[in-house]
């Protein structure tokens, strides 16, 4: 290849870009005569690429793969196969799970996933391994579109096929059987459900024999194993079967001989668990790792010869233990501890000198020694940590070359070897991860460049982006392993205070340091937390700032114990993500209106996973001495205090029955390790001794003669009560135990003191209520109980008297319930639903100050539902109707403007108006439908006159008969809410004008409008009930994905103003794609137009008369009769074969389209056929519409002439993106009467002085964008920046700060075609406007294409004044983005540009008032004080990028001021520019006009000698460029006759050279 084609292949250029060696852009000079056609456009496209990270090398092309599953029982289940490059291959198993194998099925049709089986579970493939390391969010339409590594790239064999089994696989129903606590569906614990409750089988006799019946049951082949002890976990639930004997050819495990249900003497320590030979893991039991507490770390332990030994740790090394932690199902090994690390075994030691290659299915087939052949101790027992054993893994990570160890260039272990990190994206949020997992305090700074250094291995992460709430850096989102483009110049650090922050809050009162009341440090004094708002999201917040795992319960007034101190907090409202409850929102400090009586708390769930206990030493597993894992070691409790309380706890955390004795003075014996509690202090109700009340772990003043011990009864104690289907087990239906049989209360005189007699026997507080009428639900078994009289001293339920047992006039619907006070829900019984068809729909009512009342349906929606869904034991919400749709109440109104976030647990928690206040009346009554209700969602709407229940005429449900929905306005959006609604996927296609035949009933809904996230259609705004101006031609229609409609019937005509006409598109595979042109006629026409009913065909043009598609080509060469009833029937080349473009896309005008055969404008690349560029064709060609002159009048023309109503808009600056073909018209002046855009005054045709960057665009009210809210930037220094203003109801609105941030501003800057947001502005920073404020309290994701789509509250509400308005600073088109560095505030610095993404700073030669102004203008900091140089603001320590700035002061950009020299050198450090904004302190302002006046003349003498040193380097003047001419097709600026400087230090990088010499701005 030629030097000058290597050159440019380097920079990204494709091979027709070529630049020879030694012709830098921008050179005259004797060697680059031949270099005359280079443009400078050339260099400004590879400056774009490089700021925006596009690689033009190596671009992507995304395909739709075709897919199959086989060697399955259907074509439902099986092998994974893609099909790529015309071969069939198959996709490993790494990172496969249910994501992935949901969109396989989705793909397929085949419904949903059940499970995504591994390890070549249907049989190994023979092909390409095409697919590896998938990654599926789960809602791509297709395989190809999840991420993973490049087609053909990985590291496994055809044992790792992944496979999938989907819900339409007709595969057997395992039924009320199931494996859990394994790696997968075919290994675990076995349950069997009965009396509708999981439980457990014991493994006395369990064998063999047994484990092939259950197999056979789950199909998961035959049995490989019969585990019993617990192996796979200990359960919770009942233990179901015992002495469980199957002859072995039982269909089902019930069917087996065993004793009778719930009748057994066993313990979950005796849990009977099966391993199938389909399990992923088939020799599972052959290896354990026991002494820590988790499964998948600990001391290796394998068996042989029915006996369990160690591993020796000679050569000992994390490929050996990859292989065991696969062969556990426990993810990747993290490291591979020896010497005893797990603590010394006591058996034999089977195996030494293990030596894996990795690929291994199990230890046992690694090479090693013979079994028993070794030459170790147990002091050298080999030890795993593998990635889901939840242990975190600080030593993955360490800081090097710094003062310390928590200081210093970040590095991390991968593959065994140590690698840096790439600065690019590097912040604090990224370091604050680091320096937590590392234990070393808080983030300080996150310095990039190497600043600790260069690494010399590898480059591991690039692009790693933090949150900052993740627990260790391997959590944080980044590019693949070893995927970057950096060098180690850009190696990341991290500076952390080395100092552990200091607790800022605290549980107290609690019966652990994980349980307690609220209490946070501030002012050096702690204070309480005030419970109003409180809820699951606050106190989540809590338990991560502790390490107390999640939150379990919210408790209020006080539970805990009132206060003493300050109440510091009120109105806490956390997100859930914050790091610390001090980050959440709240009133200031010390500003409350509360007393200690509402004093928040909150109960953790704690760490119980990493307690471990157990009692050694005694008789049984339940007697010896109590011994707890702490710190990955064994050790004793003292005896002090220790008692029966304390010993309760510790038999029902082992499943041992009752205590008997709680022995102290080391009566089992003395311990030899640590002594880890002491003076341990438990009520007797906790589920885990780690809950108790104790000293800080190992703190004691005790010997081990005093060592505690306990005697357990070894019998679990029986439960004889239980409160059932409540959302906790302090409230719900009353269920007692009798005979060996669950069964309910009748509701006969029950009341609170029955229900407190229940509360106190269940140790749930105190009684709150005691609802009747099966309020939780009907029971199913006996009912026990009625006409309970309790005198509330009872200490039993079965004390009180009542009829004698199952004795009753009663059924299931009179069924008793009890709420308690501990059950955090004590406004349960005040709502209730009326008025509907069951217990769980109708009209909301509250009760409140001893009166029912109404909601009003003000912002009611499906979240506040599943408030109320939720608190009535109702399931989740299905539907939220409002305009009283149950029915009109008649008291009052008591709720309006309800808010709730979804997870309160109660409606009166949500946020609304005071009780009573109200602007609504009974027409607005707020209803509710639970999934509980049994009222499907999906009876209340159907798809009718169509083969499937998935596709047809949209009809509803109202007033008792069905009826239609109109077309107008109907779309996709509509159409997916009503496919979700029906479980049928996603919605294909939104039809109109009755395509499935015209509905004979009322037309019920009109003008529907949904956003796409409603849960059922009639959540969607549209015209009240039946009000409509349509007729049944124009009834709506819907094709779901599970349609199963033959593809063949999916067509459709696109951008056009009418259905009938446009450019044909066809759907294969779920994808829509083109026709060509070839051979297109007027046969193939009709065939189109009688398929989608739009009368015969008009005319059959070509070469994209409807505009360009961008999906595939299907279908090319057609040739039809004319008769055929669908396109697909038609010959044509195979689908995707062709040899067309997108210019040849074939179109069709049906007799029933109403527009002109011969359409003259259209317009392009908008959301609808009436937004977009403008686009005219003149001489059988289409061309667009400069801007110059580009007015409302002439917009209101386009829009006018395409029947798209009145101009909302007429953008310019190719808003709508640049076109690529002619420029016809400029100059255009409409006086805005015209029917036609040509009968305008304009320039002739083709006859311009533009480029495509001003294309002219119309936005119409006839299109989707006419209901995005308008919008403007006022007040600002330029169109791109100023305050926020919205138009609604024909006014000029502003928007309140609150919540604002760059999200917000980024939608504003999108939407305005202004660039990305520079800043957002708070306080009105733009001036206070005069009118009224519209919008508060948004909420934007940054992915909305107008601000008006995001969340925000109703347009007018607010709790603003005008000194909050919002405001916006874009980045502008083209615009260069500035920031200013090292000053005391943001409007005042040394001047800095981004250029490659690299911050440089501007040579003060010539700078000067002018251009700190339009700094200032361009930054949002009002005007220029001072424009100082010479490193005012110390001296920048990246390259000088501009040189020679040159302003009028007019400008708004700094872009628009005549630019020189990107990246010279004639400016040294110590020459930086910098600038003092209207907004700087006062302060700095005096001392900076000091400053300035002192070195004055010292400037003019830089400056006059920067000058004469400049005009002796040249021969001519040096020229400016303003940036608009860069596009300009003229010869660059020359600079000839100046010397290249010369630099040590400047890498020899011929892309950097290129940029330094000769880049022009």
């Amino acid at each position: 290849m030629l030097p000058h084609k290597v050159c440019a292949l380097k920079m990204g250029f494709s091979r027709h870009l070529l630049l020879p060696v030694g012709c830098p852009l921008g050179r005259t000079s004797a060697p680059c005569v031949g270099a005359k056609n280079i443009r400078i456009s050339i260099l400004l496209a590879w400056l774009w690429v490089s700021m925006t990270g596009i690689s033009m090398a190596d671009s992507v092309t995304s395909e739709v793969a075709q897919l199959r599953l086989v060697n399955g029982p259907s074509n439902c289940s099986g092998r994974v196969e893609v099909f790529h490059n015309e071969q069939w291959g198959t996709v490993c198993d790494d990172n496969w799970d249910l994501m992935e194998a949901r969109v396989v099925c989705r793909q397929l049709g085949c419904g949903t996933a059940l499970s995504a089986p591994r390890v070549s579970h249907f049989g190994q493939g023979t092909g390409h391994i095409w697919l590896h390391e998938v990654n599926c969010t789960g809602t791509e339409a297709a395989l190809s579109q999840c991420r993973a590594k490049p087609w053909g790239e990985h590291k496994c064999n055809h044992v790792e096929d992944a496979s999938v089994v989907c819900a339409d696989s007709a595969i057997p129903d395992p039924g009320s059987l199931r494996l859990v606590g394994g790696p997968g569906p075919c290994a675990g614990r076995v349950e069997v459900l009965h009396d509708h409750q999981w439980g457990t089988v014991c493994d006395d006799s369990w064998d063999l024999t047994d484990a092939g019946v259950v197999c056979r049951q789950l199909g998961c082949g035959t049995a490989v194993s019969a585990p019993g002890s617990a192996l796979f976990g200990r359960g919770s639930d009942t233990i179901w079967l015992d002495d469980v004997n199957c002859t072995g050819t039982e269909a089902v495990l019930s069917e087996c001989k065993a004793q009778l249900w719930g009748k057994s003497n066993c313990h979950h320590g005796e849990d009977a668990g099966v391993v199938c030979s389909d399990s992923p893991y088939p020799h599972l039991t052959e290896v354990r790792l026991v002494n820590s507490p988790s499964r998948c770390s600990g001391r290796v332990e394998v068996l042989h010869n029915q006996q369990w030994g160690t591993v020796c740790d000679d050569n000992w090394n994390i490929t050996d233990a990859g292989v065991v932690c696969r062969q556990l199902g426990c993810g990747t090994a993290i490291s591979a501890p020896g010497g005893g690390r797990f603590g010394s075994g006591s058996g034999r030691i089977w195996l030494d000198e293990v030596n894996c290659t990795g690929t291994e299915a199990a230890l046992a087939e690694c090479r090693a020694r013979p079994w028993g052949d070794h030459n170790c101790n147990h002091g050298e027992d080999a030890g795993v940590v593998c990635s889901d054993s939840g242990i975190p893994q600080a030593a993955q990570l360490r800081l090097v070359n710094g003062s310390s160890r928590c200081a210093g260039r970040v590095e991390v272990l991968h593959d065994q070897h140590w690698g840096a990190i790439c600065d690019g994206g590097w912040d604090l949020k990224d370091a604050r991860v680091v320096c937590r997992q590392l234990g070393c305090g808080t983030a300080l700074s996150a310095p990039h460049g190497a600043h600790f250094g260069q690494g010399t291995d590898r480059i591991w992460l690039a692009e790693v982006n933090c949150t900052g709430t993740e627990a260790a850096l391997t959590e944080c989102r980044a590019r693949p392993w070893g995927d970057h483009n950096c060098t180690h110049r850009e190696d990341a650090s991290v500076e952390c205070s080395a100092i552990p922050e200091q607790p800022t809050v605290r549980l107290m009162d609690g019966s652990s340091r994980c349980a307690g009341r609220v209490e946070v440090l501030h002012k050096q004094q702690w204070g309480t937390v005030c419970d109003d708002n409180w809820d699951l999201r606050d106190a989540g917040v809590v338990c991560r700032q502790l390490g107390c795992g999640t939150v379990s319960s919210v408790t209020r007034v006080a539970q805990f114990g009132q206060g003493s101190g300050p109440i510091w907090l009120d109105d806490v409202e956390c997100t859930g993500t914050e790091d610390a409850l001090s980050e959440c929102r709240a009133k200031p400090w010390g500003t409350h209106n509360c007393g200690h009586g509402e004093d928040a708390g909150v109960v953790c769930s704690g760490s119980p996973a990493l307690l471990a206990l157990r009692l050694v030493n005694g008789s049984s597993r339940c007697a010896g001495r109590v011994e707890v894992l702490h710190d990955q070691q064994w050790g004793t409790v003292c005896a002090g205090g220790w008692d029966l309380h304390d010993a309760r706890v510790v038999c029902r955390e082992l499943s041992c029955g009752t205590a008997l004795s709680a022995l102290g003075q080391a009566h089992f014996g003395q311990g030899t390790d640590h002594i880890w509690l002491d003076e341990v202090n438990c009520t007797g109700k906790e589920t885990s001794l780690f809950e108790c009340r104790a000293r800080p772990w190992g703190t004691h003043n005790c010997t081990h003669g005093e060592d505690a011990g306990v005697v357990c009864s070894a019998i679990p104690e029986q439960a004889t009560i239980r409160l059932v289907n409540g959302p906790s087990r302090c409230s719900g239906r009353v269920e007692l135990l009798h005979k060996q049989q669950w069964g309910t209360v009748c509701d006969d005189n029950w009341d609170i003191t029955d229900a407190g007699v229940v509360c106190r026997e269940l140790g749930c507080g105190m009684a709150s209520s005691a609802p009747g009428t099966a309020r939780f639900g009907r029971g199913s078994g006996p009912i026990w109980l009625d006409d309970v009289a309790c005198r509330g001293t009872e200490a039993a339920l079965s004390e009180c008297r009542s009829r004698p047992w199952g004795t009753n006039n009663c059924n299931h619907g009179e069924d008793a319930s009890v709420v308690c006070s501990d059950s955090a829900l004590p406004e349960v019984a005040t709502i209730r639903l009326v008025n509907g068809p069951s217990r769980c729909s109708g009209r909301v009512e509250l009760l409140h100050k001893q009166q029912w009342g109404t909601v009003c349906d003000d912002n009611w929606d499906v979240t506040d539902a599943g408030v109320v869904c939720r608190q009535l034991g109702c399931g989740t919400a299905s539907s939220a109707p409002g305009a009283a749709r149950f029915g009109q109440g008649s008291g009052p109104i008591w709720l309006d403007d309800v808010e709730c976030r979804g997870t309160e647990a109660a409606l009166s928690e949500c946020r609304s108006r005071p009780w009573g206040t109200n602007n609504c009346n009974h027409g607005e009554d707020a209803g509710v439908v639970c999934s509980d209700s049994n009222i499907p969602a999906q009876t209340m709407i159907r798809l009718v006159n169509s083969p499937s229940r998935c596709a047809g005429r949209v009809e509803v449900l109202h007033n008792l008969q069905w009826g239609t929905v109109c077309d107008d306005n109907w779309d996709l959006a509509d159409a997916r809410v009503v496919c979700r609604q029906l479980g049928c996927g996603t919605a294909l296609s939104a039809s109109g004008a009755a395509r499935f035949g015209r509905g004979s009933d009322p037309i019920w809904l009109d003008d529907v409008q949904c956003t796409g996230t409603e849960a059922a259609l009639s959540d969607c705004r549209a015209r009240p009930w039946g009000n409509s101006n349509c007729n049944h031609g124009e009834d709506a229609g819907v094709v779901c994905s599970d349609s199963n409609i033959p593809e063949q019937t999916m067509i459709r005509l696109v951008n056009s103003p009418s259905r009938c006409a446009g450019r044909v598109e066809v759907l294969h595979n779920l994808q829509w794609g083109t026709v060509c042109d070839d051979n297109w006629d007027l046969a193939d026409a009709r065939v189109v137009c009688r398929q989608l009913g739009c009368g015969t065909a008009s005319s059959a043009p070509g070469a994209a008369r409807f505009g360009r598609g961008s999906d595939p080509i299907w279908l090319d060469d057609v040739q039809c009769t004319g008769i055929e009833d669908a396109l697909s029937d038609c010959r044509a080349k195979p689908w995707g074969n062709n040899n067309c473009n997108h210019g040849e896309d074939a179109g069709v005008v049906c007799s029933d389209a109403d527009i002109s055969e011969h359409a003259t404008i259209r317009l392009v690349n908008g959301s609808s056929h009436c937004t977009g560029r403008v686009e005219v064709f003149h001489n059988e060609q289409w061309g667009t519409v400069c801007h110059d002159n580009w007015d409302i009048s002439d917009a209101g023309v386009v829009c006018r002439q395409l029947g798209c109503g009145t101009a909302i808009s007429a953008p310019g600056r190719a808003q709508f993106g640049r076109g690529s073909d002619r420029i016809w018209l400029d100059d255009v002046q409409c006086t805005g009467t015209e029917d036609d855009l040509t009968e305008c005054r304009a320039a002739s045709w083709g006859i311009h002085n533009c480029h495509h960057g001003e294309d002219a665009g119309v936005v119409c009210s006839g299109s989707r964008d006419a209901e995005v809210a308008p919008l403007r930037l006022v007040n600002g220094p330029n169109r791109c920046a100023g305050r926020v203003e919205v138009l609604r109801d024909q006014e000029w609105g502003t928007v309140c700060h609150d919540n604002w941030g760059l999200s917000e501003a980024n939608v504003v800057c999108r939407q305005l075609a202004c660039g990305t947001a520079l800043s957002a502005p708070h306080g009105a920073h733009f001036g206070q406007a005069s009118h009224r404020m519209w919008l508060d309290d948004v909420h934007c994701t940054g992915t909305e294409a107008a601000l008006s789509e995001c969340r925000a509250r109703p347009w007018g509400h607010h709790n603003c004044d005008r000194g909050e308005d919002a405001g916006v600073v874009c980045s502008g088109h083209g615009q260069l983005r500035l920031q200013l560095a090292s000053g005391p505030n943001p409007c005042s610095g040394r001047v800095e540009v981004l250029f490659n993404d690299t911050w440089g700073t501007v040579c003060d030669a010539g700078w000067g008032l002018p251009e700190a102004g339009v700094v200032c203008k361009q930054m949002g900091c009002g005007v220029a004080l001072s424009a100082p140089g010479m490193a005012q603001f110390g001296h920048g320590d990246t390259d000088m990028w501009l040189a020679g700035v040159s302003c009028t002061g007019k400008e708004s950009l700094l872009a628009e001021c005549q630019l020189t020299r990107l990246g010279s050198r004639l400016c040294g450090h110590g020459s930086e520019a910098g600038v003092v904004c209207g907004q700087a302190g006062p302060g700095l302002l005096y001392t900076m006009l000091l400053s300035l006046a002192a070195i004055a003349v010292l400037i003019c003498g830089v400056l006059l000698y920067w000058r004469m040193r400049r005009e002796r380097a040249t021969r001519s003047p040096l020229g400016h460029v303003l940036l608009e001419e860069l596009g300009a097709q003229e010869t660059p600026p020359q600079f000839q006759g100046m010397a290249k400087p010369e630099s040590a230090e400047e890498p020899d990088n011929e892309i950097t050279r290129l940029m330094r010499e000769d880049a022009v701005l």
